[in-house]
């Protein structure tokens, strides 16, 4: 039995074990080494970086890439925006209706958090950007049609029949006639964004430009976070996908009433409540104080005054009286009297500055 100190031996320490036996070649412990070394697949590589193909979707990421994300604020701290957005759809449905005359279904795909640059590289061209303002909140939005809705709006407008396909031609620009008929459907979700956005707070949204060049739509840094509002438009067997990219900037100015939360259709507002206390109004009992006449006096005067002196007004039987509570003017009247009583007719309004602070 051979010692196991001996040359080659188990214990022997000039022998190299990595392949599972020993080898006294030089060319074979040189092609040892490199397969010590760990090679990741493509799988784990994507994990690594969190681009996972299978994941389906934006939600719980991964790896360098939920990393690079974490700064991005989440859309469901704002709970009020859903439900503005779910506004927006209904109204839209309708409008839509109205002014393609064809029966249209509007659906929400999804409200995601983005980096500003991000979207603007993964808009599939050819598309048309639509830069509105927000006079407001002094700030700008982006819309994005895909060639898909623009080639339906176009087809359904000019009167394309029904059950075809819309035609689709590649590598030309958008004429004059397909922008313009673009540029009346952003009008018209325009005007539903300011009525979804009317019971949270009174903001007009107007349109601004439209570009077919995503370098010119910038309106902010490609670091910045933006809410992205992905809408789907069918009519039929035709529609599309319509995007809204809103900064976070431009909603800063409503941050807090999109933090409230949702109490019903009425954005909080409880009818039951506002009519009692309007019930309650009406019935409070208030001080009103007839004042016959004014007059200025020095201080040492008014302090110097005693018990039977006499201080002659400049009012007589006939002179108007004004009726004020808590020192607000409110009504003008004459002074006369009803049985024992001194009374005042009313005759009027009273005039007064409502730029003074009383």
């Amino acid at each position: 039995m051979a010692d196991p100190k001996e040359p080659g031996g188990p214990d022997d320490p000039n022998v190299d074990w990595g392949l599972g036996g020993g080898s006294n070649e030089t060319g074979d412990s040189a092609a040892a080494a490199p397969a010590a070394e760990r090679i990741l697949n493509q799988d784990e590589i994507d994990s690594l970086l969190g681009f996972d193909v299978g994941d389906g979707g934006d939600q719980n990421k991964t790896g360098i890439r939920a990393i690079v994300n974490s700064a991005l604020v989440s859309y469901e701290r704002l709970p009020m925006l859903e439900i503005v957005f779910d506004r927006l759809v209904r109204l839209m449905t309708t409008s839509l209706r109205n002014f393609t005359s064809d029966n249209v279904e509007v659906s929400l795909d999804s409200i995601t958090s983005i980096r500003f640059g991000d979207y603007l590289n993964s808009i599939p061209l050819p598309a048309i950007l639509s830069v509105f303002r927000a006079e407001e909140l002094d700030n700008y939005g982006l819309f994005t049609v895909d060639s898909n809705l623009i080639y339906s709006i176009v087809d359904v407008l000019l009167g394309g029949r029904r059950g075809t396909a819309a035609m689709r031609i590649e590598g030309r620009p958008y004429t004059t006639i397909e922008r313009t008929l673009v540029q009346r459907m952003i009008e018209v979700i325009l005007a539903d964004m300011v009525q979804a956005f009317e019971p949270l707070a009174p903001i007009s949204f107007t349109l601004d430009r439209l570009e077919t060049n995503p370098r010119f739509a910038a309106i902010a840094r490609p670091a910045n976070a933006a809410i992205l509002v992905k809408l789907r438009i069918d009519m039929e067997d035709r529609g599309g996908r319509i995007e809204l990219m809103l900064p976070y900037a431009t909603l800063e100015p409503i941050r807090k009433l999109l933090l409230q939360q949702f109490m019903g259709e009425k954005f909080g507002r409880d009818s039951i409540w506002e009519n009692h206390l309007a019930t309650e109004l009406w019935s409070t009992r208030v001080e009103i104080d007839a004042i016959l006449d004014e007059q200025k006096l020095p201080l040492n005067r008014v302090m110097n005054l005693e018990i039977g002196q006499t201080i002659m007004l400049n009012a007589g039987p006939d002179s108007p009286i004004e009726l004020r509570c808590g020192g607000v003017p409110l009504l003008t009247g004459r002074m006369g009297r009803m049985g024992s009583s001194v009374a005042v007719r009313i005759e009027g309004i009273a005039k007064r500055n409502d730029s003074k602070a009383y």
